[in-house]
């Protein structure tokens, strides 16, 4: 049974609150056992969908990235608004096919099959561009390892993940260690800045051939 969406007349006041009170929780989905977090309603209530914007915001603020990558594909309605929010570019990290070539590409593994992940090779320049990669959810982490992985084999440097849910117990962040990690729906610090990225003034540039 699904959980209630409130009425749009509950007004939450943090990102975390919102979460709280719209996300809408479906168990069995897409598999029995497993429990959907759907954001859906979060996304289209205005006052939520503000407040998630700002705290991701707010998270990457002082990390002085060049670039914001949204991944495919709820990643595109929270990178581009948190790109417009501190006035940067937004670059749309794509499924395979959708884009015409040249493009930049990395498969990874699926727990049953396989994916691609592309970003265009040319009319971009992304050699030395610092980059934030933000997404909905993490859950196995490997949407997010592939998506580094495309993009600093395209010559940028990958400096933060920011996301809004985190399935426990899959154990993603294991695989995204050594990048700090924001969650909007944990405690954790609000600035990357805090988890342990350098400024853009100090933070080295480097690339994954």
């Amino acid at each position: 049974m699904n959980t209630p969406v409130p009425s749009t007349t509950e007004h939450p006041t943090t990102a975390r609150e919102a979460l709280e009170k719209f996300t809408r929780i479906v168990p069995d989905f897409p598999k029995p056992g497993i429990v959907f977090e759907d954001l859906t309603p979060v996304l289209a209530e205005p006052t939520c969908y503000q407040l998630l914007v700002h705290d991701l915001a707010d998270a990457c603020r002082e990390v002085g990235a060049d670039l914001i990558g949204g991944l495919d594909a709820r990643g595109f309605l929270l990178g581009s608004a948190v790109a417009y929010e501190l006035g940067l570019g937004v670059l749309a990290v794509r499924k395979g096919g959708k884009l015409p070539p040249p493009v930049h590409q990395v498969s990874y593994d699926l727990e049953y099959g396989s994916a691609t992940l592309e970003v265009p090779a040319s009319g971009i320049p992304l050699v030395g561009k610092r980059i934030i990669l933000i997404d909905d959810v993490l859950a196995t982490g490997g949407t997010l390892r592939a998506s580094r992985e495309l993009l600093e084999r395209a010559g940028a440097t990958v400096c933060g993940l920011a996301v809004v849910l985190e399935v426990d117990g899959l154990h993603g962040r294991d695989k995204l260690r050594d990048l700090p990690l924001y969650v909007v729906a944990k405690d954790d610090p609000r600035s990357l800045v805090e988890l342990g990225v350098e400024p853009k003034e100090t933070c080295s540039n480097k690339s994954v051939n």
